[in-house]
């Protein structure tokens, strides 16, 4: 508890004491009004003084004018009517009961996001004369070279010069798998180094680095408000005028018109009930709750390494109908590796030695995927001449023998007709010494949990999952039926994305969102052009931040269905807030008109639904088992 929580939780009690002490006086009158207006002043002077200010300011209409009305109209009644003064010090306090419970819960709710968020480093680690010197991470210059110890945050991105380490990256990406470094390894900042002294040279300056800009993009996202925030601004400058226009009338009209009929005016019941009335139209329950379910929700999605650009955004990603992937680097490693050979004769080794052999000068991707399936260094004295044919492959003397690795076309060229493969991916067939020898497939290879990805977002409730690749169209069929994708654009150039997903949006219902995921290096244009950029594997990259509404942390398909299902269950919470708080209000209202109701249902109407609504919005920062 802060020092103004304890504060405010004291004059509770002390009230309370108060208010149970002078149930047994026994005085009446002036002398027992005097009595009660200790306690009412001792848990309501902030009340009251909120309330002139605004006056004051022309801020008239709000939750502590309601309350100062409201309040005061029943210490008069009680004063020149009743004797009863509890009910006027009673709603109060409960008042009071309701918005230190508010406080805490909403003070709860950050520092439960700050230790989550928990990644700013305070220092960085520099040498001088041989000593360690902490100074602050802004001051570090680019190329400088930082030393972390095991359990210090890494304070600035950069590359490992020595030492090897685990890394726990879980503050960032949600995942509690450390990762292993070595030297030549990238690192980035926010990661708790868990093990080895890692020595470090900055490749960005503290402000560019990934920490930096989360915590940047965080702070900031409160300030993008969703339409439902928007609405309730909108409702509560309007609804409380009206409430004390309709408790004024309510006041004086029904006393009038039993005038005119020759009744008694009843005025003080009337006044009581338009009291009553104030009392239960108070808006806390919908403007402190609904703010603070997006809160959470931002604050839970962070947890699980889904960082949400603003509410906007969570609001949009909660009607997510159509999820359009990139596939290469998403859906796909990214990383050609071989996958099979077919049709040869010779066993694996040697027909990879040869292609290896063949492919030693080649700085082509297809190239580098054979050479790492070899896995040995390349003995270039057994290779002679080297011919490459542009656009079919190379001809390469090996051992004194003729070695040809390359597309059908080569083999044609050569006079040698090729065994055609029906497996998606690209084909190197080989021939040595003038023979068909069979051929490798080299495919990129598929993410392990990117098929389970794609039926989580079919159970999430996901209408339609769609790839879009440069790829031929065999190798792109084959990834989407492995996966399960519903539809799949092929040979696209990275401007033919553009406008397919321009295509896609014509084509959504109404009321969806079309969301783009891609891996937010090559991906920018299609990510702003989405009605929803989600990039993934962003951790250290700036393009990503900058151009995506939601950024997944690490590189995991399945984080795409978990960021919907934690929108959904924030907008679930949202509208369960809405519709608990005014029908509440909405019943209590009618019953307060009524006379049905009285200033304890009044309480109940407005503190009591206030609570609920503010457990109910806290509920959105646990995520870990959606």
């Amino acid at each position: 508890m802060t020092k103004k929580q304890k504060k405010m939780l004291i004059r509770i009690l002390a009230a309370a004491a108060l208010m149970i002490a002078l149930r047994f006086v026994p005085l009446e009158g002036i002398p027992l009004f005097l009595l009660w207006l200790v306690p009412y002043g001792i848990i309501g002077y902030d009340i009251l003084k909120k309330a002139w200010k605004g006056i004051l300011n022309r801020q008239v209409f709000d939750e502590n004018f309601l309350m100062a009305v409201a309040t005061l109209g029943a210490l008069a009644i009680g004063l020149l009517k009743t004797g009863d003064y509890d009910e006027a010090v009673a709603v109060m306090l409960f008042y009071q009961i309701g918005e230190l419970f508010q406080s805490y819960a909403v003070g709860k709710s950050r520092r439960n996001i700050s230790e989550l968020m928990d990644i700013r480093p305070d220092y960085a680690n520099i040498e001088q004369d041989g000593q360690l010197v902490r100074v602050d991470p802004d001051e570090v210059e680019i190329g400088s070279v930082i030393v972390v110890n095991p359990g210090e945050k890494i304070p600035i991105d950069g590359t490992v010069e020595s030492g090897e380490s685990s890394l726990n990256t879980s503050a960032l990406t949600g995942e509690s798998v450390p990762r292993d470094v070595k030297p030549g390894d990238e690192v980035v900042s926010g990661c708790i180094n868990m093990s080895g002294v890692l020595r470090i040279r900055t490749t960005k300056a503290f402000g560019e680095s990934t920490v930096s800009k989360v915590l940047d993009l965080v702070e900031n996202a409160s300030s993008r408000k969703s339409r439902s925030e928007n609405f309730i601004a909108r409702f509560a400058r309007y609804y409380t005028p009206v409430v004390v226009i309709g408790a004024a009338v309510l006041a004086v009209l029904p006393p009038l018109v039993r005038l005119v009929l020759s009744l008694p005016p009843e005025w003080g019941e009337w006044i009581y009930r338009a009291l009553t009335f104030l009392v239960i139209s108070c808006p806390c329950a919908l403007v402190i709750s609904i703010p603070l379910s997006f809160f959470a929700g931002i604050g839970g999605a962070g947890k699980a390494g889904v960082l949400v650009k603003g509410s906007n955004y969570l609001e949009a990603l909660a009607k997510t109908g159509t999820v359009v992937f990139d596939k290469t680097g998403t859906l796909t490693m990214g990383v050609f590796d071989v996958v099979d050979i077919h049709h040869s004769e010779l066993d694996r080794e040697t027909m990879l030695e040869y292609a290896a052999l063949a492919e030693c000068a080649s700085s082509h991707p297809i190239a580098a995927s054979i050479r790492k399936a070899w896995g040995k260094p390349v003995d270039l004295s057994r290779v002679g001449k080297v011919e490459e044919i542009s656009g079919n492959g190379v001809v390469v003397e090996i051992d004194g023998k003729q070695v040809a690795a390359g597309n059908s076309r080569l083999m044609r060229h050569l006079g040698i007709e090729p065994i055609e493969c029906r497996s998606a991916g690209t084909i190197v067939h080989m021939a040595i010494g003038g023979e068909y020898a069979g051929h490798i497939v080299i495919s990129d290879v598929v993410k392990p949990d990117a098929a389970e990805a794609i039926a989580a977002l079919k159970r999430a409730g996901v209408r339609s999952t769609v790839m879009l690749t440069g790829d031929g169209p065999s190798a792109a069929a084959q990834v989407a039926e492995v996966l399960g994708i519903d539809r799949v654009h092929s040979n696209l150039l990275p401007g033919d994305k553009v406008d397919k997903v321009e295509e896609l949006l014509k084509e959504k219902k109404a009321g969806e969102t079309l969301a783009f995921v891609g891996d937010g290096i090559n991906d920018a244009p299609v990510l702003s052009r989405a009605d929803l950029g989600i990039a993934m594997g962003a951790m250290g990259s700036d393009a990503a931040i900058e151009a995506a509404d939601v950024v997944l942390m690490d590189d995991n398909p399945l984080k795409v269905s978990k960021a919907i299902r934690i929108a959904r269950k924030c907008m679930g919470i949202v509208r369960e807030n809405i519709i608990f708080a005014l029908g509440v209000k909405g019943i209590c209202l009618v019953l307060g008109a009524l006379g049905i109701a009285n200033m304890w249902l009044a309480v109940f109407a407005d503190v009591g639904v206030m609570i609920l609504a503010v457990l109910n919005a806290i509920r959105a920062l646990f995520v870990s088992k959606l």
